[in-house]
């Protein structure tokens, strides 16, 4: 793998740990500590274990290094390439992204190399200065709490105004579209493209309040680790607040934070990964799987 943000992750947690050995004697709870900030809580049953007991050889038992320098890692030629390649797709520009030392460097790849298929062809407007000045004003307003007022073209063509505190940004990579989630709006979500005007609410009364909190719940799986499935689940809720712990040879418990609105997703994707994976709490959550299994067996679904 050329570069990932997941790997890339763990390459600095150790970075962060050997330096900090470096600069002083932590204790193991501090180096718990480095690792659940940069990596990820799941990250406590790979990263620590390989480190103390010798498999990366690159900390003694008492907790002191071999190293004498802190570590760097510098990009290669060819991740800079990818990074070049990367760079050059219009959903990134949104962010203003701008990545330095890539000047005279070739890229890796066209976009125009990748073949999309199952995705609808009409993807929202990424190049368009309007639709990246909206999307980058939600972006500022989601993380001040800010009201926007906007206009927007539903499904049905018709034109609509409207008031909204932004909450969150979804992609969809099968309709290669934004969603903008918001609370105080009869809308749960809307569709950025969709979008024909926006800007800062200047308004009196409720609206200058922050938005109410989303009502946040946890699922508790039981894992049985058969053909990769930790890491295939790790993966697949990377997005997702977690814990994880071993409970037996090859079994793992994992919770999971999500948000009440994403449910009926969640337990869609959970039952994706067929008999390895098995919902032990809460038992309201059980019931939901119970009853989406009971509807594909109505419908003939195996």
């Amino acid at each position: 793998m050329i570069f990932s943000e997941l790997y890339s992750a763990y390459y600095n947690t150790v970075a962060g740990i050997l330096s900090a050995c470096l600069n002083g004697r932590p204790e193991e709870k501090d180096l718990r500590k480095i690792v659940e900030e940069r990596a990820f809580s799941e990250s406590v049953l790979t990263v620590l274990p390989a480190l103390k007991e010798g498999r990366w050889q690159l900390l003694r038992p008492d907790l002191t290094t071999p190293l004498r320098r802190e570590p760097a890692i510098p990009l290669t030629l060819l991740e800079k390439r990818w990074l070049k390649a990367i760079l050059q797709d219009p959903r990134i520009r949104l962010f203003d992204v701008h990545v330095d030392g890539l000047d005279g460097v070739d890229p890796l790849f066209d976009l125009n190399d990748i073949s999309y298929y199952d995705r609808y062809a009409d993807g929202d407007p990424f190049e368009d200065p309007e639709y990246v000045r909206r999307f980058r004003l939600i972006r500022e307003a989601i993380r001040t709490g800010t009201p926007l007022q906007a206009a927007y073209v539903n499904r049905k063509g018709l034109r609509l105004r409207m008031r909204f505190i932004p909450t969150g940004l979804e992609y969809s990579e099968k309709d290669d579209k934004f969603r903008v989630r918001v609370t105080g709006s009869r809308f749960a979500n809307l569709r950025l493209g969709r979008i024909t005007r926006l800007g800062i609410y200047q308004g009196d009364g409720p609206w200058h309040r922050a938005p109410e909190p989303e009502r946040i719940e946890e699922v508790t799986l039981e894992l049985r680790d058969e053909r990769n499935a930790l890491d295939r689940v790790m993966n697949h809720f990377a997005h997702l607040e977690k814990e994880a712990e071993k409970i037996g040879k090859d079994r793992y418990r994992i919770r999971l934070r999500y948000y009440k609105s994403d449910e009926t997703e969640l337990v869609i994707r959970i039952l994706g990964f067929g008999p390895v994976i098995k919902v032990t709490e809460p038992e309201n959550f059980v019931d939901l799987i119970k009853e989406r299994l009971i509807r594909q067996k109505e419908c003939g679904i195996r």
